[in-house]
C-alpha cells in the first residue's frame, strides 16, 4: 500500500543585511545596468558573520513547524538540501535537529546543487508513500556568500543567502502528484568549488588560487539551464498525465532572469503563471524555490486545490521538477 504525502507546513527566512547592485559597484568593475540586464538581480541578502547554514535554516524550520500543527516530537527526519553546510561533519540536519528539539528524527543532509530542494523532496515523497516515515521536514538552505569571490564580477553579482523549509506528511490526499529528478554528469565541472574536501585539500597555495571560492562557466551552464528546465517540467507533467495547461503556478530557480524567460517560452506557459523573486534575493541555490513558494504563500497568491510545478537545476549538473496540488 501507497501512502499520499502532501506539504502541511512552509516558512521561510531571510537575512537582514542586503546587498545591492551599488554597493558591488564599489567591489569590482560593475554597474546595476549591467547586472540587471544579465540576470535581472537588484539586491540580495547576506548572512551576518554569526549566521551558519543551520542558523538561518532553523528559523525557517520553526516556521514551518509552527503552520503545520505539530509537535517537534512528531517529526521523523530533517533533510538538509545544502551545499554549504556548517561543516563537513557533523551534517547540518543533526544541528538542526538539536537546535529544534527534534529528538525522534533521523537526520541527513543532501547535496545537489540548486537542484537540491526538488531532490529531497522526492526523497521525502517516497518515505511518506511506503509508510517508513509520516512526518519529514525538508530544508533548502545556502549561505553562497561565505563562498562567493567578491573579486570576481561574473560570480559575486549572483549569488544571496536564505532558507526556506516545508513539512512533508502523510495526507488523506495526494500533495504531492508527482516527481522527476537528473543528472548530466558530463557538465560536473562547469559549476564547482574546487578546493576544501579529498581532491585538493585546503593549503596555502589553493588559499593563494582562490580555489575556496565558486568557480563556473557561465556559458556552459546557462546552454544546459535553458534545456534542462522545460525538460524537467514536461517530463513531470507527462509521468503525471498533466499538460501545462492545467498548471496554476510555476515556481522556478532563481538563477537569472533570461534562464527563466527562455524556459517559460519553450514551456508556453503564462506568464503570469510564473512566480519570481531573483530581483530581490538573487541566487540562494536550494534555499531559492523554497524561499519564492513561501513568499507567493504569505502574499495570498496559492489557493487550496491550484497544480503547481516546482523546477530547478544546479551544480551536478542536476535538474528536476516536483508537481504538488496545494491542500491548505
Amino acid at each position: 500500500m501507497l501512502y499520499n504525502a502532501g506539504i502541511i507546513g512552509i516558512g521561510s527566512y531571510l537575512p537582514d543585511k542586503i546587498l545591492t547592485n551599488a554597493d558591488l559597484e564599489k567591489l569590482v568593475d560593475t554597474n546595476d545596468e549591467w547586472i540587471t540586464t544579465r540576470t535581472g538581480i537588484k539586491e540580495r541578502r547576506i548572512a551576518g558573520e554569526n549566521e551558519a547554514a543551520s542558523d538561518i535554516s532553523i528559523k525557517a524550520v520553526r516556521k514551518a513547524v509552527e503552520m503545520s500543527g505539530l509537535n517537534v516530537l512528531d517529526i521523523d527526519l530533517i533533510i538538509e538540501c545544502t551545499v554549504t553546510p556548517d561543516m563537513m561533519y557533523p551534517a547540518t540536519s543533526a544541528i538542526i535537529q538539536n537546535s529544534l528539539g527534534a529528538k525522534n528524527a533521523a537526520a541527513f543532509d543532501l547535496s545537489a546543487g540548486c537542484t537540491g530542494f526538488i531532490y529531497g523532496l522526492t526523497v521525502a515523497n517516497q518515505f511518506i508513500q511506503t509508510g517508513f516515515y509520516k512526518n519529514i521536514v525538508v530544508v533548502g538552505c545556502d549561505v553562497l556568500s561565505r563562498v562567493t569571490d567578491f573579486t570576481d564580477r561574473n560570480t559575486c553579482v549572483l549569488f544571496g543567502d536564505g532558507a526556506g523549509a516545508v513539512v512533508v506528511s502523510r495526507t488523506e490526499k495526494p500533495g504531492i502528484l508527482q516527481n522527476f529528478i537528473g543528472a548530466d554528469g558530463s557538465g560536473c565541472m562547469n559549476l564547482t568549488l574546487p578546493a576544501g574536501n579529498s581532491r585538493m585539500p585546503a593549503s596555502l597555495e589553493t588559499i593563494e588560487k582562490r580555489l575556496h571560492y565558486t568557480k563556473m562557466d557561465g556559458k556552459e551552464v546557462f546552454k544546459f539551464a535553458v534545456t534542462a528546465m522545460p525538460k524537467a517540467v514536461n517530463e513531470v507533467l507527462k509521468k503525471a498525465g498533466y499538460e501545462i495547461k492545467d498548471i496554476d503556478l510555476l515556481i522556478p530557480h532563481q538563477a537569472n532572469t533570461r534562464i527563466i524567460e527562455s524556459a517559460v517560452k519553450k514551456l508556453g506557459i503564462d506568464n503570469e503563471k510564473v512566480f519570481t523573486t531573483i530581483e530581490k534575493y538573487g541566487n540562494m541555490s536550494s534555499g531559492s524555490i523554497p524561499v519564492s513558494f513561501d513568499s507567493i504563500y504569505r502574499e495570498g497568491k496559492i489557493k487550496k486545490g491550484d497544480k503547481i510545478v516546482l523546477v530547478g537545476f544546479g551544480a551536478g549538473l542536476t535538474y528536476g521538477a516536483v508537481l504538488l496540488e496545494w491542500l491548505i
